[in-house]
């Protein structure tokens, strides 16, 4: 019973409208055990007829049948699983991939099989040796003689172990001594059962075969049996075929990026450097939101909520609360509370303690005839962290803690600690109860030195002693500023919202302001700042992936041959695509190493440099930095690659084996 069976095939090609026939009614049956020479003319329709025996042209009329099951040329998954189970193709160029090896060269379709990755490199190692390059495993193709190669090929062509092996004048490209081992080869491949169709035009090597058919002008002219099929007695491999593995399309690209490694460095040092600045950006951001953190955390009880009167009686968000006090900073009546809004705070819901306290704009210090004049002293209360004093203790009766950097300057650098208990006189503005404004003066103790660093200076008395210093100057003696401390520090979120809730007659009495509202404003700032700068250096990732799409399109360009022969050997248009998307995704894997390598390095030597100013790590990159990295580079590169990627999986594989 005949295995493969050809019924009235017709093809032509077409220039406009004008037909052109090629083959013309081929009736042809073959058997397993056959050699047969398809001999001819060039364009007597040798090429084509083979192109559809071998399941790459889909365009033709009539049927074509492997064992006993009609091909339906126009259901492209089954011609590809056709090619990978049934049809093994041997080239007269050769055809094989330049950047593999000899062994990866045949692994190519053994990675189609469903033998493991030992038994593949083994088979393909047995197969090499069978045709005689056991001691040229390690070699390119580049590195072969004509007949080597072609050895290649037929071991490539057998690997998977398919019953059909055609052969496209296999010799034509050989010396007599090549052509004779050559055939050989092809002779015993038939006497173990498989069918060997070569196409030919060489009289002699016909007459190798069992049987030659005679092509001329698109029809059979004559069909003779030399002698008759092999017994196909020889006992088979048991491999069977199987669609290629996203890993062996990852290896294949990993190894073509290898080979041409020096060239995709310039891109991956490119997509680095953009994935790099964005990177760095994003450290600098987390590192001054951590710097500024530290510092309020290292002044302000993280447990503490700052309240001041609402002077608008609006429900404000925390930055139109700010605004409003600072509108309001010539008429601080309007923020001044009564005894009893204490009183009302005491009863809010998680509060642990009410201090009431002073908070002033502006104050002058003067010790031994130097006068230093600042913003912002207010009353010690538990909002201060408790590391807030570098040297000397929180304030009591009488006495005052001034900022080192004040004390410096008054004094020196050397000899500031000395002022610790003695007297310095300070000054400052506030207002009677008729809102006329009041100097006030006293000399109070040096108690100890707070160290503001970037946040400003910090000046503090007790609230005692504030409180006793405007009674005596007949100066309004109203507090300006509550500070309350909550229990829980999870808590202290929920208690602001409390207190801003509080109204009277319709009107919201209260802002508050948390640590947790400094760091988010702030941070909202550095955040932006970040964000744009980021975006800035992101515009090296959109030079980056069009010279990856740039690099994709020459790739292909390059590789039109190898993604003929691989769609020859029956891989997938997915497969293909993935080929291409695969290298591609690599080097944005690649990429984003470099730039984490150099991001790594600049942080280093940027915190050197820093730490010696701020004392403080200021890039700091994340786990979730490095994430993003690589994501980024990752779905950078893969989109990149879509387009070149489709184009290499579109390509006619006919056409694509006939590319220089």
């Amino acid at each position: 019973m005949a295995f493969l069976e050809l019924h009235n095939i017709h093809k032509s090609y077409f220039l406009g409208k004008e037909e052109f026939p090629v083959l013309k009614g081929i009736d042809l049956n073959f058997e397993l055990g056959e050699f047969v020479s398809i001999l001819g003319e060039s364009g007597g329709g040798k090429s084509t007829l083979m192109n559809i025996i071998g399941g790459l042209d889909r365009n033709f009329n009539g049927e074509v049948r492997a064992d006993g099951q009609l091909l339906d040329h126009k259901k492209e998954k089954q011609l590809d699983d056709y090619r990978r189970g049934t049809i093994g193709y041997i080239y007269q160029s050769y055809n094989l991939i330049s950047h593999l090896n000899i062994v990866d060269n045949v692994l190519v379709s053994l990675n189609m099989t469903d033998l493991n990755s030992r038994d593949k490199k083994q088979r393909a190692t047995d197969l090499l040796k069978q045709v005689g390059l056991g001691d040229q495993l390690k070699k390119h193709p580049n590195q072969l003689s004509g007949g080597q190669k072609q050895r290649v090929a037929i071991a490539r062509a057998l690997a998977s172990n398919p019953q059909v092996i055609i052969a496209d004048e296999p010799t034509g490209a050989l010396d007599s001594k090549n052509t004779a081992e050559v055939l050989e080869i092809l002779e015993n491949i038939a006497a173990e059962g498989k069918l060997v169709i070569t196409v030919t035009h060489s009289q002699d090597v016909a007459n190798y075969g069992t049987r030659i058919v005679r092509l001329a002008d698109g029809k059979i002219e004559d069909d003779t049996r030399l002698k008759p099929p092999y017994e196909t007695t020889a006992e088979q491999p048991n491999i069977k075929p199987k669609v290629l593995s996203a890993g062996a399309s990852y290896k294949n690209a990993f190894q073509h990026l290898s080979y041409n490694f020096w060239r995709n460095s310039l891109i991956m040092l490119g997509t680095a450097i953009g994935l790099f600045a964005v990177l760095l950006f994003s450290g600098i951001g987390n590192g001054v939101n951590a710097f500024i953190q530290d510092q309020i955390n290292s002044m302000i009880n993280p447990n503490s909520v700052t309240v001041m009167k609402n002077p608008t009686g609006k429900k404000l968000s925390n930055a139109e609360f700010q605004q409003q006090l600072a509108q309001f900073a010539d008429d601080p009546t309007k923020l001044l509370f009564s005894d009893q809004q204490v009183k009302q705070l005491e009863k809010v819901k998680d509060v642990d303690d009410v201090e009431a306290g002073y908070q002033l704009n502006s104050y002058t210090l003067s010790y031994k005839n130097k006068n230093q004049t600042s913003s912002g002293i207010q009353t010690w209360t538990k909002a201060f962290a408790s590391d807030t004093i570098k040297s000397g203790h929180a304030p009591k009766d009488n006495e005052i803690v001034i900022d080192k950097a004040q004390a410096i300057a008054l004094t020196s650098e050397k000899t500031y600690k000395k002022m610790l208990g003695q007297k310095i006189k300070v000054t400052l503005p506030w207002i009677n109860q008729s809102n006329q404004p009041v100097q006030v003066s006293a000399e109070l103790t040096i108690a100890g030195f707070a160290d503001g660093g970037q946040a400003g200076s910090i000046t503090t008395t007790n609230y005692k002693t504030m409180r006793n210093l405007l009674r005596d100057a007949k100066a309004d003696t109203r507090t300006n500023f509550i500070s309350i401390n909550v229990k829980d520090s999870n808590d202290v979120k929920a208690v602001a919202n409390r207190i801003r809730a509080l109204k009277d007659n319709g009107k919201y009495n209260y802002g508050a302001v948390t640590v947790g509202d400094i760091l988010d404003t702030v941070n909202q700032y550095v955040s932006i700042a970040s964000i744009v700068l980021a975006a800035i250096a992101g515009i090296s990732l959109i030079v980056s992936a069009l010279m990856i799409i740039v690099t994709m399109y020459m790739s292909v360009s390059e590789r039109t041959k190898e993604i003929g022969i691989l769609r020859a050997l029956g891989e997938r248009k997915k497969d293909i695509r993935r080929l291409f998307t695969a290298e591609s995704v690599l080097i944005g894997l690649f990429s984003a190493a470099l730039a984490l390598v150099l991001a790594y390095a600049a942080s280093l030597g940027l915190n050197h440099i820093l730490y010696g100013i701020v004392k403080f790590n200021m890039v700091q990159i994340t786990p979730g930095n490095i994430i993003f990295t690589i994501v980024a580079a990752i779905v950078i590169s893969f989109i990149a690659a879509l387009l070149p990627a489709r184009k290499a999986s579109r390509l006619n594989p006919i056409d694509a084996l006939s590319a220089d």
